[in-house]
């Protein structure tokens, strides 16, 4: 779909007066060169309109990043993208005094939660899985198991293992609480209550070598996953309650694009805005997205999705 043609560069200063626009955004492919400083100046500036880059409209507007288009200089030179002391520190103390506060309060509700698996179905109380924590350090990430124990290989996918699912765990998962023991994770330092959710190990190459082929200039490629492990992973996270349980690559490329906006723009206030969001999820019960999303697809195996993420499956790759 293409946009509307209203005129040439040239006669940029009379549309602008003609249309009034409160804003001017500025989409270059290329920019050495090529961007129209001395029109922008003429035209825009002496009559208060707002110009600005089409990357940064889509950010604000979007919430998340164009990561095809992300240049390793516009990274280099950004005052982003660099976690502040300030923002660590609250992040921190946030996140140690909630998951204390947290185990203590709802110690007896742990204990039944324990209960209950045991009774409904052989196997641990809780799933334990190696994650890509901070600056790509594994660490044993904790759950309460909500699916029949796997023999043998097995998919990650959230869509994949729905016929796994306990009567316990569906509960669980719907209240959010197989999350809980995650708790002990923050206590332990490798994660915070706000921050990007941490990727198995064993997926950790797969999707970094995804992530560095979307961007197709030779010798450019950047490492998305040395910009998403600046900040300790999180219980939960922009892209949780902006987008929800990711059910393939294509999906899970999609959260990366909120994980690293979040990377990017991470401050005490997007924090609070992120756990006021995670309330609002709770209590409306938007579950699993990812699901969802599987399911209104119909299963079809010869689409060609559902074969990608069939193909993707089989590498054990999970969000």
């Amino acid at each position: 779909m293409g946009g509307l043609l209203i005129g040439p560069l040239s006669r940029l200063r009379e549309m602008i007066a003609e249309l009034r626009p409160d804003c001017l955004v500025v989409a270059l492919v290329e920019r050495r060169g090529r961007t129209p400083v001395r029109e922008l100046l003429d035209s825009c500036v002496p009559r208060g309109v707002m110009v600005e880059d089409a990357t940064d409209f889509y950010e604000r507007l979007t919430g998340k990043l164009a990561i095809e288009t992300l240049r390793p200089t516009s990274i280099v030179f950004s005052k982003r993208f660099r976690p502040s002391r300030l923002h660590q520190a609250f992040a921190r103390c946030v996140s140690l005094t909630v998951a204390l506060v947290g185990l203590v309060a709802f110690a007896p509700l742990l204990a039944v939660i324990a209960l209950a698996i045991r009774i409904d179905s052989p196997g641990p109380v809780l799933f334990v899985q190696p994650r890509a924590g901070k600056d790509r350090r594994p660490f044993e990430l904790m759950k309460f198991r909500t699916m029949h124990v796997a023999r043998g290989r097995h998919s990650e996918w959230a869509g994949d293992n729905s016929n796994r699912v306990t009567r316990v765990g569906r509960v669980l998962r719907k209240l959010r609480l197989d999350e809980l023991p995650q708790f002990v994770n923050i206590l332990r330092g490798e994660m915070n209550l706000v921050g990007p959710r941490p990727h198995p190990v064993s997926n950790l190459d797969l999707f970094t070598l995804v992530a560095r082929n979307l961007n197709e200039l030779p010798g450019t490629a950047i490492g998305y996953y040395e910009l998403r492990s600046l900040v300790r992973p999180g219980l939960t996270g922009w892209a949780q309650v902006r987008y929800g349980y990711a059910n393939n690559l294509e999906e899970e490329i999609e959260k990366l694009r909120f994980d690293l906006y979040y990377v990017k723009y991470a401050s005490p206030w997007l924090d609070l805005r992120i756990l006021l969001e995670t309330v609002r999820v709770l209590v409306f019960g938007r579950l699993s997205d990812g699901l969802r999303r599987a399911t209104a697809r119909g299963a079809d195996s010869s689409s060609p999705t559902s074969a990608s993420a069939a193909e993707a499956a089989k590498t054990g790759m999970g969000g």
